[in-house]
Formats: C-alpha cells, structure tokens, sequence
C-alpha cells in the first residue's frame, strides 16, 4: 500500500514540468484535452464552454503560485488515487472548463480556491471524462481518493431504528471509525423520480452527506451532569451543497438544545444516533490504515490477491452461485479459507472489482453485482 505510485498514461509530472519550464510554456495535457471529449459523451454542458486557466494556485509546496517566481509556475499538477490495489499519479493541466466565466463542475465557496476543480479534473480524466463521474457509491470513491476499506451498511434492511442492541452495537463501531480518522458518508435512497427531493424533515433524498463528527454528549447542566452521567449517542453531518439542513430534534433551532450546559453544547452533533438510523437507508465506513497506529497493533498485516475470471470446459462449472435469495448456489462460487489463531485479532475483507466508469461513452461501464457471502465455524 505505500509503495511508489505508477505514473498514469506514462506521464512523470516532474519531468514534464521540468521540460515547461525549460521552454517557458505552459502545459497542455495532451491525453486530456480542452476539448468536448474531455467533458462528455452523451450529454453536453448547458452553454458555451471555455476552458480557462486559474492565476490563484492551491499554495502547496511543488504546486504553489509563487508570486516573486511565476517563471517557476508551469500550470501543471498531480494527484495520486488508489485504483485496484495501487496508487497511480495523475497528472493535469490546470484548464478548466466555465460556461460564462463560472466553473461547471465542483467548485469552492471561496473565488479563489481551485484545489477541488483540479483534483476533479483529474479523476474525471482517470475515467474518460467528466460524464462518467456522474453518480456512483460514495464508499467507491473515497476508496480511490484515500486508499481506505470501505464497509457499506444497510440501515433500512438492518432495521438498527427498531433493535436497541443492533443500534448501540453500529454507533460503537461508527464511533471507533471515525475516531481512528475514518471518513463516513450517508444516504436516503430515493426512486429516480425522488432524486434531490426535500423531506418535510429537511433532509433531502438520493443525496450524499458527509459525517463531521460522531460523539455522546452528557445530558444535564453543571456538576449534576457528571455525577449522572447520562449521555445520548450523537451524529453530526453537512449537506456539500448547504441549502437545506435537518429540522427534528437537535436541530439548530430545536428545544432539546436546553438539555446540555455551555461546555457540551459546542460540541453537539446535529441529530440523535437514533434518528440517523431511523431516516437514513445507507451509510459508508471507510477505515483509513492510520501509521500513527501500526505502532499499537505490530501485528498488523495487509495482503491484497488479484484474480479474474476464467472460462470452465465444464458448463456446469462455469457459473457461480447466486444471491443470499439462492443460498443452495453457494458452493458454486469461488471459496477461500483461512485461519484466525487468536480470539482477539481481526480480520477485515474488502471485494473490489475494477471500476468499468472509463468504458461508459462506448455504451459499457457497468460494475457486476457481486455478493459476498461467508461462513464462520469455531
């Protein structure tokens, strides 16, 4: 996992930005072009597009605008994601696409902050095109921009709302990813009509939330609150695009704000634990391999193994099993076994197939359904 990244395309960003440099150019990304292939394959920006180029640089070290050596600035940079078991170095230009002098895609609040534009412009150029970035997994994408584990829950099928057990056991375990810096998101499934559709709740449907902070708060004002000691499971989360923000209890305006003292009220999440899994239908873990704790647990070890599928002579050995709705299939799939020797060790598995969003304008890119289904003996 933390070996060299591999230049994607062949392009080595250093030297390309050492050659601009040398002839006093800009760089022009000649495997992404400011061209319309660049930006879709099916359905074009609503206007007149004009790629432009930033003068105000994310001020980070190699990448930096430095105002007293422009001569140094080349409009090139680089970013790394970990696509199918390594981390592979994109390299861009910093041309970016606007219809009327805006940026079309992801952009800052703040007018002179374009991070966010160019690390979008790469991924996009990862796969094919800025179109084929259009919807996708969460989980999916956070794996490729952070090389995490990615775990996806389903609340609605868990029913955690409706089992007090089941909840306390998930808000442990969302506790302790996001207490190890881990990066969680969540969701409401919608129908294709109900995307972006506002709840009377305000939470809106079909729409991505990131999770800021997950925490229990003491309930109680002063030294009384201590002494009880009783706190509520909470969670807190931003809508990315800011318009609209939940209304039940713990909301911004809410009473329930008066059952906390000073010292715990700049602190409160925005909704009780119970209400998330109550609203919410989906959520993503993404456990980040923290360094910082390779120290405590020495005994960790991380192994990744490629396969691929292969064509059986035997027709009847040339399918796998089905869904947990065919359990009698099962024995059909692909088995592995291995061995836990101590109780308190664990193991986590992460099944990735490779990402198929760069053959979506040739009419394909469509992931497989893959179940993984397992069985545990002592």
């Amino acid at each position: 996992m933390f070996s060299s990244p591999a230049p994607f395309k062949n392009q080595h960003y250093y030297e390309l930005k050492k050659a601009c440099i040398k002839d006093k150019k800009l760089f022009e990304d000649p495997e992404f072009p400011a061209t319309n292939a660049s930006l879709y394959f099916r359905k074009p920006p609503p206007g007149r597009v004009e790629w432009k180029r930033p003068r105000v640089i994310p001020d980070y070290k190699e990448q930096e605008w430095d105002s007293n050596n422009p001569e140094n600035y080349a409009g090139i940079f680089h970013f790394q994601f970990w696509i199918f078991g390594e981390w592979v170095d994109v390299v861009v230009d910093d041309r970016l696409p606007t219809i009327n002098g805006e940026l079309i895609y992801c952009h800052s609040k703040e007018h002179n902050e374009f991070w966010s534009a160019l690390l979008e412009k790469a991924y996009a150029k990862l796969s094919g095109c800025y179109e084929s970035l259009e919807g996708g997994n969460t989980g999916d994408a956070v794996v490729d921009f952070s090389g995490a584990v990615s775990e996806s829950i389903d609340l609605e099928a868990g029913a955690f709302h409706q089992d007090q057990k089941k909840q306390d056991d998930l808000f442990a375990d969302v506790l302790k990813v996001y207490d190890r810096g881990g990066i969680i998101s969540c969701s409401i499934r919608a129908q294709p009509h109900e995307i972006e559709l506002k709840m009377a709740n305000g939470l809106v449907k079909g729409h991505a939330y990131a999770v800021t902070a997950v925490k229990k708060v003491r309930l109680g004002h002063g030294l009384l609150a201590y002494f009880k000691n009783e706190t509520i499971p909470m969670i807190r989360m931003r809508n990315p695009w800011g318009k609209t923000e939940w209304k039940g209890a713990w909301s911004d305006s809410s009473e329930e704000w008066s059952k906390v003292g000073d010292t715990e009220r700049g602190n409160l999440a925005s909704m009780a634990f119970s209400d998330w899994c109550k609203f919410f239908t989906d959520a993503d873990l993404c456990r980040v391999i923290n360094t910082s704790l390779l120290s405590i647990h020495k005994t960790w070890n991380e192994v990744v193994h490629f396969g691929s599928w292969t064509k059986n002579a035997e027709p009847l050995l040339n399918r796998c099993g089905g869904c947990a709705n065919h359990k009698h299939t099962f024995l059909q799939n692909p088995q592995y076994v291995f061995d836990v020797t101590k109780e308190e060790d664990e193991v986590l598995i992460s099944l990735q197939q490779k990402d198929m969003k760069i053959h979506r304008k040739y009419g394909q890119g469509e992931n497989l359904t893959i179940g993984f289904p397992y069985s545990r003996w002592k």
